[in-house]
């Protein structure tokens, strides 16, 4: 009896995009035209959408920085650097905001898997988090002004 080797050929990416849509593919950096438009990718690449990207500048918070280091990490081969600087940031991260540290742990776990571009897809999720807290925060200050402001 011969052993057969079954290979799952990749599967086909259609991608539409926006007017004006950024795409990063590989090491390429591409723009939609005025139109909308759509391609698809026939081979095993990595890619962000220009709403998965945050820039430098836009990195003004912990996890956002975080999430950029974890943007680096995906796009690059081999990474150490971004891969220590993740650890510190993490690590600073969970000390200074215990309740990101479930969501520190999955994004570990699948980095630990190599799973990166799902770990990018967690670290957007804390993204959100952080933002979902300072709004929180943001309306229980508001509420504590206006009481205050009230008080005889």
């Amino acid at each position: 009896m011969v052993a057969a080797t079954l290979e799952i050929a990749p599967v086909p990416l259609k991608i539409e995009l926006k007017p004006f849509e950024r795409l990063l593919i590989g090491g390429a950096a591409i723009r939609n035209g005025s139109r909308r438009s759509s391609f698809v990718i026939e081979t095993m690449t990595k890619f962000l959408r220009e709403s998965d990207i945050i820039t430098e500048s836009e990195a003004d918070t912990a996890c956002k920085r975080l999430y950029l280091t974890l943007t680096v990490i995906y796009l690059t081969d081999n990474a150490p650097e971004a891969e220590n600087a993740f650890v510190l940031q993490a690590n600073e991260l969970i000390s200074a905001v215990p309740t990101t540290a479930p969501y520190v742990k999955d994004i570990c776990a699948l980095m630990a898997a190599r799973e990166f571009y799902k770990a990018l897809k967690r670290g957007k999720e804390l993204v959100q988090y952080e933002r979902a807290l300072a709004d929180r925060l943001a309306g229980t200050l508001a509420a504590g002004e206006t009481s205050a402001s009230q008080a005889p």
